[in-house]
């Protein structure tokens, strides 16, 4: 029998490492407390945001909503949507947020005609799908940019427009708040050039393999997680408020805004 995964691939700066094993320490406990001991002990810090598939041996993860719906659609269970604290987070939400240095000349979104910008994925909720969504109502059914880069990192994309090496890039509100926290001397050279449409926050998920006893196991622990007074300290760690029931209609709701940029002539970002 393959071991069991877990991992928290979407928030995950090296620096971030303790606040995520605190986390899954905390959940662990409260699946202790009912009865569930066959867990992985330590989270798989090498998986990427968007592997190649949910396996069935994936017991805990966090995976972004636009792929649960295309790539991903299928294998995953919902297990809790988090609510952050961070700043363009409003319950269970968050957006992307346009980012470009502090002292380039942009002060809209119509600006960026003809800069270089970059995006992680083009699986990615708050780097592709949601970016397209807001762009597509300016671009005229044309090409926005002179140049895009898929790079498949949005902190790195973050660190290329603070260091100049591109103009702008779009990445997930938690993700920006996270990186302000932990690299505060980078973060403070950008700025919130616009935002994107809301989305739903990045769902903790585990495998359609799981055992039902074992997803109502895990689901109960994740609102112990995120509401115990015992866990505030991890919660602060993560800038997490709540853990709450997510809504699968929410995450549907995802492929109408690529329709939407599709029927307005921009089904890609160019």
């Amino acid at each position: 029998m393959n071991a069991l995964l877990a991992s928290l691939p979407m928030y995950n700066l090296p620096e971030m490492r303790p606040h995520n094993t605190a986390f899954w320490t905390a959940v662990r406990a409260e699946m202790a407390r009912a009865g569930e001991s066959d867990l992985p002990v330590d989270l798989d810090f090498a998986r990427p945001p968007v592997p190649l598939t949910i396996e069935p041996t994936v017991t805990f993860t966090q995976v972004c909503g636009y792929p649960l719906q295309t790539i991903f659609r299928g294998q995953a269970v919902l297990l809790g949507a988090p609510v952050y604290t961070a700043e363009y987070c409003h319950g269970a939400t968050h957006v992307g947020v346009f980012l470009v240095r502090d002292d380039s000349p942009y002060r809209r979104l119509e600006d960026l005609c003809g800069c270089r910008f970059v995006f992680n994925s083009i699986h990615s909720n708050s780097g592709m799908n949601l970016p397209r969504r807001a762009l597509a109502d300016i671009a005229e059914g044309g090409a926005l940019f002179a140049n895009v880069a898929e790079t498949h990192s949005q902190p790195g994309n973050i660190e290329r427009v603070a260091k100049g090496e591109a103009d702008a890039t779009c990445v997930d509100c938690v993700t920006f708040a996270f990186f302000r926290r932990h690299r505060a001397d980078l973060g403070r050279r950008l700025r919130v050039l616009g935002t994107t449409p809301p989305s739903p926050s990045i769902p903790f998920v585990t495998s359609r393999a799981t055992p039902p006893e074992m997803v109502d196991k895990l689901r109960l622990a994740l609102q112990r997680v995120g509401k115990s007074p015992e866990w505030a300290a991890v919660r602060d760690g993560l800038m997490l408020k709540d853990i709450v029931a997510p809504d699968p209609a929410a995450y549907a709701r995802l492929l109408d805004y690529e329709r939407e940029a599709a029927e307005r002539g921009y089904p890609a970002l160019r």
